[in-house]
């Protein structure tokens, strides 16, 4: 189960992720499969270039986001659906910030590391919680200034997670 989980929220990350791009208004600089140019020099080659992040592999993503992401969010012990809140959130705006966010919203220890107070606290109501943090996803994206140029795809992301990990939750909550 654990494996389908974090497949099936890795398609939908990619859903939401394209090939390369090199934006001049994007910040994260040269991206492919959503991870940045910065990314890729911290987790794979110190010295990449732009021409190595647009030859990165599918599954190299892939991997950099199982690793890198999902198991230093512990997706895998997060409820249905949250986890997948989650992960979107951290992959697109940081594992700490998403993490943060999280326990803010949990009323525990904000210290950016998911442990096994917030585990706790998140287990309690999933469904509320995946409300109040995609809410504050969507304020804090509201809040840069590159909104005005990447709001409406923001937008439309944040609200197509909050809908999938919503049902999710609410499907494992039916078994």
């Amino acid at each position: 189960m654990v494996d389908f989980t974090c497949e099936t929220a890795l398609n939908r990350l990619l859903a939401h992720e394209g090939g390369y791009t090199d934006h001049p208004a994007d910040p994260g600089g040269p991206t492919k499969f959503g991870v940045t140019i910065f990314d890729y020099r911290r987790y794979v080659k110190p010295d990449a270039t732009a021409a190595d992040v647009k030859g990165m592999a599918l599954d190299e993503a892939k991997g950099i986001y199982r690793a890198k992401y999902w198991a230093t969010l512990r997706c895998d012990e997060l409820p249905a659906g949250l986890d997948y809140a989650v992960f979107d959130f951290g992959v697109n705006s940081g594992v700490a910030r998403a993490a943060k966010t999280l326990q803010r919203i949990l009323g525990v220890a904000e210290d950016g590391r998911i442990g096994a107070i917030t585990l706790d606290a998140a287990a309690r109501a999933p469904g509320a919680t995946i409300e109040h943090l995609c809410d504050a996803r969507l304020a804090f994206l509201q809040s840069l200034k590159t909104w005005p140029v990447f709001g409406k795809g923001w937008a439309r992301r944040v609200s197509e997670v909050k809908a999938a990990a919503l049902a999710m939750a609410a499907q494992r909550q039916d078994r």
